[in-house]
């Protein structure tokens, strides 16, 4: 049995109900406790994607009330100095979220930089502390892009709980916290990676999650009747297209759900960034949140 015409998961839609429940919650918190979360952007060097991706982050934090900084030291900072930047942040009590724009330079390791931030501050959900609580199953801050991925399918009423999840792709920044995530909600999960023999394990998903970075990497006929797919990837082919790592077209005729490319899950990144600084105030101020 076929699914023609799946229904689009509308991710514009979904973030921008994410940042009105983030506002209303800073609403209450300036005028019940005098408490405005604060975020705090770092961008090295003049990276462009880096640029667009900040300014959207920029735009989403004024949007939803917070006080927000960006710092943007020159791309010839030592290690030394950018882990000095991070150490102010850490000591500044209106900064509750730190986030560390990725890629930095070749000189700076991530690794180091990402590990001095104060767990508490995390609101990328990189450090090891908590990806090391997300793997135990502890509550934790999550990784942004994953996070946004769970509550897309909440949206639509896909409960993981028995299902086949299949994740293309074990980044720690979306493929294996997805695949944690998905396993916390009773999915029975399958990673794959370039030694994976890709369609067999696609073709069994009830719930595809692709995050590589291939343009139309994963085909359409692959694809299980009335699977769910969410399609993490972004990629500019030569015609200047956008596309995702998922054969749209041909996958849209067989999935019951999918996420088009753009406006899918790129913008629910941002909104649980959003969510994320939100929880860390509240944490930070002992303020119980009313959800």
């Amino acid at each position: 049995m076929a699914w023609v015409n799946a229904q689009l998961i509308d991710g514009k839609a979904v973030a921008a109900r994410v940042r009105a429940e983030v506002k209303a919650e800073v609403d209450r918190l300036k005028y019940e406790h005098g408490l405005t979360p604060g975020l705090a952007v770092v961008r090295v060097g003049e990276d462009p994607a880096s640029k667009v991706y900040v300014n959207g982050k920029k735009k989403a934090a004024e949007e939803v009330g917070f006080r927000s900084w960006e710092l943007h030291p020159d791309e010839g900072i030592s290690q030394a100095a950018l882990l000095e930047v991070i150490h102010q942040l850490n000591a500044d009590p209106a900064v509750h979220g730190i986030l560390v724009q990725l890629p930095l330079p070749k000189h700076i390791d991530p690794d180091v930089i990402i590990s001095a931030v104060k767990p508490e501050k995390d609101v990328d959900g990189f450090h090891p502390l908590n990806a090391g609580n997300l793997l135990l199953g502890r509550s934790t801050t999550r990784a942004c892009t994953p996070y946004g991925v769970m509550r897309l399918l909440e949206e639509i009423g896909c409960d993981p709980a028995g299902k086949r999840a299949v994740v293309v792709g074990r980044s720690n920044i979306v493929g294996k916290p997805m695949a944690l995530m998905l396993l916390q909600k009773n999915a029975t999960v399958t990673i794959c990676h370039s030694k994976s023999d890709l369609r067999r394990e696609v073709e069994g998903a009830d719930i595809l999650v692709v995050a590589v970075g291939g343009a139309e990497l994963v085909k359409g006929a692959w694809i299980k009747p009335g699977a769910v797919v969410i399609d993490v990837g972004m990629n500019r082919k030569p015609d200047g297209k956008l596309v995702g790592d998922v054969e749209f077209a041909a996958a849209a005729e067989r999935a019951s759900f999918i996420t088009p490319v753009p406006g899918g899950v790129g913008p629910m990144t941002i909104a649980m960034l959003m969510r994320n600084t939100l929880d860390a105030a509240v944490r930070y101020g002992l303020v119980p949140v009313v959800r």
